[in-house]
C-alpha cells in the first residue's frame, strides 16, 4: 500500500500493513457470516478496528476491498509454490489423473465457506459492475484457466490428446460444468462428479470399443 516515495517511518508502514490485513480479514469474515448485501464499509471498519475513512482512503468501495482481500487470501493459501513461481497443474504423464486431482481440489475449494461466499459475491457483483467483472476475470479467473491451457498443450505435445484442439474450448468442458453446478446449488459438488467430468471430457459420450 506504500508508494515508491513513501517517507513514512517503518513503524507507520507496519501499522498500515496491520490495518490492511485486519480490513481484509474483516471483509472476508463479514461476507461469510452475514452475506455481501448486508456487509458495509462501516461494518468492515468496526470489525477491523479502524476508521471508515481509512478504508475509503485505500479503496473506493466494499467490492474493491473484497476483491483485494480475496486475491490476498488466494495468495496465502497457495500450497507448494515457491515464492515468485507460477502454480501449475501436475504433469505426471497421466493426463486423466492430473485433471482429476486438480478438479477435486477445485471442488474442495468451492465447498469451503471461506472461499465460497466471497467468490459468489464477486461473481455476482461483477455482472453489475463491468469494471469489477473485468478485474475478476483478469486477476482471479484467467490465471487459473491458463493452468489448464498449459497442461493441455503439454498433453498435446506428448500425444495424449489429438493435435489441433482448441485448448480453451477443451478446458471449458471441465471447468464449465463445475461452475454451473456451483452457481445453481441444485446438485452436490463431489469428487465423484469431478472424476466423471474428466472421463466425459477426455473420452466423450459415444460408445467405446
Amino acid at each position: 500500500m506504500t508508494g515508491v516515495n513513501d517517507t513514512r517511518s517503518p513503524d507507520s508502514r507496519r501499522r498500515s500493513e496491520r490495518s490492511r490485513r485486519a480490513i481484509h480479514e474483516a471483509a472476508l469474515a463479514l461476507v461469510t457470516e452475514i452475506g455481501y448485501g448486508r456487509t458495509t464499509i462501516e461494518g468492515i471498519a468496526s470489525r477491523a478496528g479502524v476508521g471508515k475513512q481509512t478504508i475509503y482512503r485505500w479503496w473506493p468501495s466494499k467490492a474493491a476491498v473484497l476483491m483485494e482481500a480475496f486475491l490476498d487470501l488466494a495468495e496465502q493459501t497457495a500450497e507448494g509454490v515457491p515464492e515468485g513461481a507460477e502454480p501449475e497443474i501436475p504433469d505426471t504423464g497421466d493426463l486423466a489423473a492430473d485433471l482429476r486431482l486438480v478438479l477435486r481440489a477445485t471442488v474442495d475449494e468451492m465447498n469451503n465457506p471461506v472461499f465460497d461466499a466471497p467468490a459468489r459475491a464477486l461473481a455476482a457483483e461483477g455482472v453489475i459492475d463491468a469494471g469489477l467483472g473485468a478485474q475478476f476475470v483478469e486477476k482471479l479467473l484467467e490465471p487459473q484457466l491458463q493452468l489448464y491451457v498449459r497442461r493441455l498443450r503439454a498433453a498435446e505435445e506428448a500425444g495424449d490428446i489429438r493435435p489441433g484442439l482448441d485448448h480453451r474450448t477443451a478446458l471449458e468442458l471441465l471447468v464449465g460444468p463445475i461452475t454451473h453446478r456451483w452457481l445453481l446449488r441444485t446438485l452436490p459438488l463431489t469428487h465423484a462428479y469431478a472424476d466423471t467430468l474428466v472421463d466425459y471430457a477426455l473420452y466423450g459420450l459415444a460408445p467405446r470399443d
